[in-house]
């Protein structure tokens, strides 16, 4: 054998070698920047907000549905709780667009950590891409949670749980401390749909799936953190801790005056998640004459001015 092949026999090996030992390397897309709510689904949850009594989609159970009707929204103006911060999962249900960077090795290089800027009343996330191990169950759970994520594709993957106990929605549909979030970020050009999948041992029968979409902005127009809280009147203060009492919640029948939606229909649960629940409706779901709140479509144009008055005759 000649230097020549001897030369090329070791390459070859080299090369072998290597790639029978080599791990390919996940697919990566970049995530970081500032992304705008694209809020053309779900206008009322994501505006203004929803009717007090709304949990259609939302499978609660019966504690899970109790103390969604006993939320008055005059607690949310209590001192104290004014800046208690709504759950990870908030990020597809609120009004609001979000900030993501990376937090790299300087070693390495490699991305230890997403980071997703707070805003205003959502705490911020820190998704972390090292392995770490969640903390023990008895750790302290904060606002934010504990999340850990992992790349499938171009489609990176979370895990969040470890979070406080608080609200899903502005209706009061509430998340226990033992709830949990497995979130799906993915990218397509200059658009990001998220898609949040909920469970709750506590106050869930199945899991609560939502999305909510985003663009990128080239603007930079996001804030990347805070401020955290931002305080606000969200109801009149009642001089007590506000609450209702069993039967007594005042939006109990909301839709069926706007909407004729039926009761049941409007408590939620499992099966109002499914097409299939509409033929339970069929024979007694009538459909307004008119729409009378929240109709869609776009804006009516301003009303003509009046004419104005002729001048009154000289005397």
């Amino acid at each position: 054998m000649t230097a020549t092949h001897r030369l090329a026999f070791s390459l070859a090996l080299v090369v072998l070698l290597i790639g029978g030992t080599a791990r390919p390397a996940k697919a990566q897309v970049d995530l970081s920047g500032s992304w705008l709510a694209r809020n053309h689904e779900d206008a009322l949850e994501r505006g203004a907000g929803p009717f007090l009594v709304d949990y259609l989609g939302i499978p609660l159970n019966d504690d899970g549905r109790a103390k969604a009707l006993s939320l008055s929204p005059s607690l949310f103006s209590m001192i104290e709780r004014e800046c208690a911060l709504w759950p990870p999962s908030y990020l597809v249900f609120g009004p609001f667009g979000l900030k993501m960077w990376n937090d790299t090795d300087p070693v390495s290089g490699n991305t230890t950590a997403w980071q997703i800027g707070a805003w205003e009343d959502r705490f911020g996330t820190t998704i972390w891409m090292d392995g770490r191990p969640a903390p023990s169950a008895n750790a302290l759970h904060e606002r934010g949670g504990f999340t850990t994520g992992e790349w499938n594709g171009n489609i990176l993957t979370t895990y969040t749980s470890q979070f406080k106990a608080g609200w899903i929605r502005r209706t009061g549909a509430p998340n226990s401390d033992q709830a949990a979030v497995t979130t799906h970020f993915i990218r397509h050009g200059d658009l990001l749909t998220v898609v949040a999948m909920i469970e709750d041992p506590i106050y869930f029968t199945e899991t609560l799936t939502s999305s909510k979409n985003f663009q990128l902005d080239t603007a930079n127009s996001q804030r990347p953190v805070g401020p955290v809280c931002v305080a606000g009147e969200e109801g009149t203060i009642e001089g007590r801790v506000p609450h209702y009492l069993p039967g007594k919640n005042p939006g109990i029948d909301d839709l069926m005056k706007a909407y004729h939606i039926p009761q049941d229909a409007a408590l939620g649960g499992a099966e109002t998640m499914y097409p299939e629940f509409r033929k339970k409706l069929k024979d007694r779901y009538v459909r307004p004459e008119k729409c009378v709140f929240a109709c869609g479509g776009p804006p009516a144009p301003p009303a003509a001015p009046a004419p104005a008055a002729p001048p009154a005759p000289p005397r």
